[in-house]
């Protein structure tokens, strides 16, 4: 559910299908810049009730930010 969730976020973004993998980082390999990335945070939240810090100076895999958002939900399940 996280990854389908995700993968729509960045399709909407404009990120070609088959660039979406789980070892993609998002800003070396699929180029986002900052603004991208805090709106990736903001709809994960918005979708999934997850609260995610996607940090501007560390770059995040696809996997990686699943776990973040699957810990978040596991922290508050109210959320889900």
């Amino acid at each position: 559910m996280v990854m389908d969730t995700l993968t729509e976020i960045l399709l909407e973004l404009g990120i070609d299908q088959s660039d979406i993998n789980e070892d993609a980082y998002l800003r070396k390999d699929l180029q986002l810049d900052s603004t991208e990335t805090v709106q990736i945070a903001l709809e994960i939240k918005r979708r999934l009730g997850a609260s995610v810090k996607l940090e501007a100076r560390q770059d995040t895999t696809i996997a990686q930010v699943c776990d973040k958002v699957v810990q978040s939900m596991s922290l508050n399940p109210a959320a889900t």
